[in-house]
This record gives C-alpha cells, structure tokens and sequence, in this order.
C-alpha cells in the first residue's frame, strides 16, 4: 500500500466500516466537526466500526506514512479530531452501550456521546459522572478528566474507571486497568489521547436516581458583583451533594428563559443538587432569596433533562474560541475583573462558565491520576462564539484579553479546556513531576509519537 496526499491507495477488504475519500458524497459530512472555525480536509477517512478496523487503520496509518487524527465525538476545542492530509480514524459508529445494573458497571464503546450513555444508566437510576453538553464524545471527554454536574458528589470521569481497552501505536490491542498495565491505566486517566486508542471504557456507574434538584437563577448582570461576593460566601462551606456553574451571557432565547430576558445580559448561577431534595430546598433558599432575582426556574426536574439544558447553546459549527485556568478562590480583585470584562461581551452566542470545584475531587491523591487540578477552587473556561467569522476576531480577542487579566492568579489548566497553547501550558495542566512521568510513559507506549495530533506529551 502507498499513500500520496492527493490520491491513496487502501485495500478496503480489511474494514467492515466505511471507507471515505476525497470526492465522495458524505465526505463533508464526515470530516466536519464541533468547532466551526477549523475547517480541515483529511486526506482518508477511515469510519471503524470495531477493534479490527481500528487495528487495520492504525497499521495503514503506519504504513502510510499519513498522520493519524482520531475522532469520537469531535468537540476538541481546538480542532484536533481533523487535520489536513492527514488519516482520520472516525469512532463515531462504535456506538455499544451495556449496563450492569447488578455490579452497576457500564461497558462503553469509544463513538458514544454522553447523552446516549445518560439514557441508558438512568433506565436504572445510575449515572457515570461526565460533562454538560450531551453531544460530547464520552472518549475525549474522559481521556482528559471529565467534569461535570455530579462531580463534587461523585468525582471526575476518571475516578470512576475500572479498566479500558487499547489499540496501542504498534497497532496491538492490550487491556488496562489497576491490574493490567498498571502504568498505562494511571495515564490514560488524564493523559489524552497520547498513548493509544481507547476503543472500550468500563465504569463503575453511581447511584444518583432519576430526579436533580437544578437550574439557573438570574439577575442583571450589572449585579455582578453583589451576586458574586454572596456566591462566594454561599459555597464555602457547601456540602458535596450541591455543584454550581456560574454563567455570564447575555440571555438566550431558550423554553427555560423567561421571553422578557431573551438577549439582555445576565448572570446566572445553574445549580445541581444530587441529594435529598428537602435539604437541597433548604441550602438553597439564601440563594434564590440574595436581592432581586428576575428568574428563577432551579426545580426537581430528570437528570437527563438538566443534562441537556445547555445543549442549545453550544451547537455543531458555530465558531468557538477558549481559554482557561484554575483560580484557588474568588477574591475581590478576581470577581472586580469578571465583572468588568462581563459587561463587554458584545455576541449574543458568547458565554462563559466559572465552575465550583472541591468536593470529591480533591480527596482523591493528586498522584492518582495525571489530571492536575484536584486542588483548585474554581476553574474558569472563558469562551466566545459567533455564528460565522463575522465578528469572530473581535469576540477572540476579548477571550484573551479577559484571561490575561486574570494571570496573576492562575494555577493549573484543565487539559480539556486548551486551545493550541504549546508545551508549556500543558506542562502547567499536569505539574511538572507528571508531565515528566507522563513523557517516560509516551517513550514505553509511543516512542515515535505516532499519536501527536492531540494535547501532545512528547517522548522524553
């Protein structure tokens, strides 16, 4: 088999999955991701419809000589699920799903979005804890850390694993868990997508129930401030059963918005309380009480429903742009920033998240896993979005302008949350005494760094 970037040859015999082609009708369809503003054309897509095919795919891509860009649900933020003339392997038909509702364990294959997972663990009141927007890949998502709305009570993604199956850059197929490749298994929980294809994750699924006590409450943004300093009291003591996202935007025409708020700027604090209801309404009530809310729709409502709340304002291709750090705490020269740069967004699609951390995360050993940011207090995902590149530049730039101000009290970075940012920042994800046992494992597993279109953790 040869390969050139404008024609390649494949024997096509080796995958029961499709294989796509420059010129073919869904070629479009298939290369295009999340994130609109990268438009990338691949040189082949191959769409594995199981381990052979990724197998098969992955000793083409070495023997092709092609770059490989993996893709499970391809919300990278920063486009790496695509890239020109390169070998796209497309996970999205791996779509196997089986819960056991006895061991609570979910075996989960690697093309599921979190909203499939979701529907089928809450047919028995279970839950693996994940992320906020239900198109998601599961893979990508966890590979990184994955947080989310029941992370306080229950961890991170990672900290639910139980094992994994990988197609390694040898194109040879392995298991990992506590048990098995001890040192695969601890870097694959954070580490990316570095070390291999992950085409199978078990997880152990916790026993949240049905109903969330969840949603936003609304003030005018112009109260910021107020709203801020009382949020930041409010949570210092919170138990784990209560996770909050503090969103700054300007209000979205959405069912769960009031019709008289729709494109006037607010600030609201979505909560998801995943305990007993009654003392959620309790611990609540401050905050539905602090100064003149003009919304509140925080309510029991399904899990799957709270999972999907934000869906509509994060679709496919629109334009996206981000970036990120943990702060320890929200001081008031913090909160005096997020206030100011608040009140300048100008797109009406632009909103960012100031995530509550601690709770169960941070009782996990920071060793444990590679994921760096067990000890911060609040993470900070500044993004902005266009519905094309009209206005784009300008929302990008107001993106870093706002991260810079806050530099001075930057810690970590979520992996997951990182544009194209260099070495350094994913040093700075991970710490430097795992970032540097993070390289020594990509020597052992990928000494050639095959796998380098991702979050990149170069050999040592």
């Amino acid at each position: 088999m040869t390969a050139v970037a404008d024609e390649i040859q494949i024997d096509d015999a080796p995958f029961r999955g499709d294989v796509v082609r420059r010129g073919d009708p869904d070629y479009d369809v298939h290369r295009k991701i999340w994130n609109g503003s990268f438009d990338k054309h691949p040189a082949l897509i191959i769409r594995c419809a199981g381990v052979s095919d990724v197998i098969a795919a992955v000793r083409f891509g070495r023997e092709s000589g092609l770059p490989v860009a993996v893709r499970s649900g391809g919300h990278s933020f920063p486009g790496l699920s695509v890239a020109d003339d390169a070998l796209m392997l497309d996970l999205q038909p791996m779509k196997g799903v089986r819960v056991d509702p006895e061991k609570r364990t979910a075996r989960v294959q690697a093309g599921v979005l979190l909203g499939e997972l979701d529907k089928e663990t809450q047919a028995f009141g279970l839950a693996v804890p994940s992320g906020i927007v239900t198109h998601t890949g599961v893979a990508g998502l966890t590979l990184g850390g994955g947080i989310g709305w029941i992370q306080r009570k229950y961890g991170l993604s990672v900290d639910q694993l139980v094992s994994m199956d990988v197609v390694t850059a040898d194109g040879e197929f392995v298991k990992a868990s506590a048990d098995e490749n001890a040192d695969l298994f601890w870097g694959l929980r954070g580490g990316g997508g570095n070390f291999g294809i992950v085409t199978e994750f078990e997880f152990n699924c916790v026993p949240l129930g049905t109903q969330v006590l969840a949603g936003p409450v609304f003030w005018p943004m112009e109260q910021s401030g107020d709203v801020l300093r009382f949020y930041r009291d409010w949570v210092a003591d919170a138990p784990d059963d209560l996770m909050t996202i503090v969103v700054h935007r300007k209000a979205p025409p959405l069912p769960f918005v009031p019709a008289e708020l729709h494109g006037k700027p607010v600030v609201m604090v979505i909560v998801c309380w995943a305990g007993d209801v009654e003392e959620g309404e309790k611990f609540i009530k401050p905050l539905r009480e602090f100064g003149n809310p003009v919304a509140d729709v925080c309510m029991v409502k399904p899990y799957l429903t709270h999972q999907s709340m934000l869906d509509p304002s994060f679709p496919h291709q629109r334009w996206y742009y981000f970036k990120s750090c943990d702060v320890a705490e929200l001081s008031d020269e913090i909160i005096d920033i997020t206030v100011e740069r608040s009140l300048q967004i100008k797109s009406p699609l632009t909103s960012f998240p100031i995530w509550q951390m601690g709770g169960a995360i941070s009782r996990v050993d920071d060793d444990e896993t590679p994921y760096g940011g067990r000890q911060a207090g609040f993470t900070y995902n500044i993004g902005c979005s266009t519905e094309t590149s009209e206005g784009f530049d300008e929302e990008r730039e107001w993106v870093r302008s706002f991260w810079s101000a806050l530099e001075p009290w930057h810690q970590t970075v979520y992996v997951n949350f990182l544009e194209n940012e260099g070495e350094e920042r994913i040093r700075t994800a991970y710490g430097a005494e795992k970032y540097d046992r993070l390289q020594s494992l990509k020597r052992k597993y990928d000494p050639d760094n095959f796998f380098r279109i991702n979050q990149n953790i170069p050999p040592a």
